[in-house]
């Protein structure tokens, strides 16, 4: 097993990537590309990174989902809170990395949303706060179920991160209209940072709802699995 520190260095980069990748394609070619071309990229960036980084780190790139991990007994308790660390930092470098390509377009203004995950009157169509708060946690329940059921030791080896980057694709065509989709609170703390204002405020919705979800998925998942 590689260092902690290895792992958290590719947590770092892993996460990078996913908010470069996926919230860098709402931000510098979503008037192109659709909510669709959106939700690829976001299953795409998991997708890669986890076939680039997935055997040093499990390719978590996601507080939620190491907190799922953990609680499902696929992860020790030790490593949740500097995992979780290093995503955020990696979430953080990639908004700064995108805010400085975007800022160089004349008109851009943070104000048009920054890729920001919000609910309300800053959902995309104007969902209910209890709305995106549900949608937040059966999202990440469903993701945590597709990540552990496909990399459990009896699934099919080497498809995995096929199968969840295709989920967190379909996570994104379904829930992109209500909250932006989050199911990941260090993509949406990176946005959130340079917007500031409202998306500081509605923060706290895109940590608590995926780490209830991803909680569920990590108690729940294990009784299916287990012995009769």
């Amino acid at each position: 097993m590689y260092s902690l520190k290895i792992r958290c260095l590719a947590e770092t980069f892993g996460t990078f990537w996913l908010v470069l990748g996926g919230c860098g394609s709402a931000v510098l070619a979503g008037s192109e590309i659709g909510f669709a071309g959106v939700a690829l990229a976001f299953g795409l960036t998991v997708l890669t990174m986890a076939y680039a980084i997935g055997h040093i780190s499990g390719c978590h790139l996601n507080p939620a989902v190491t907190i799922g991990l953990s609680v499902g007994r696929r992860f020790p308790l030790k490593d949740v809170m500097p995992y979780i660390i290093a995503q955020v930092i990696g979430g953080i470098i990639a908004a700064t990395v995108l805010y400085f390509i975007a800022s160089g377009k004349v008109g851009f203004s943070l104000s048009d949303g920054f890729a920001a995950n919000g609910v309300g009157a800053h959902s995309p169509a104007k969902y209910s706060f209890i709305a995106g708060f549900i949608c937040e946690i059966v999202m990440t329940f469903a993701f945590l179920m597709i990540i552990m059921g496909s990399t459990h030791g009896k699934a099919p080896v080497g498809f995995a991160p096929i199968a969840i980057g295709l989920g967190l694709t379909l996570i994104h065509l379904i829930s992109i209209p209500v909250t932006n989709t989050s199911v990941n609170p260090a993509r949406a703390t990176s946005q959130a940072v340079f917007v500031q204002g409202w998306a500081l405020d509605q923060l706290w919705i895109f940590w608590i709802g995926p780490i209830i979800g991803a909680i569920l998925a990590g108690i729940i998942y294990p009784l299916l699995c287990k012995n009769k």
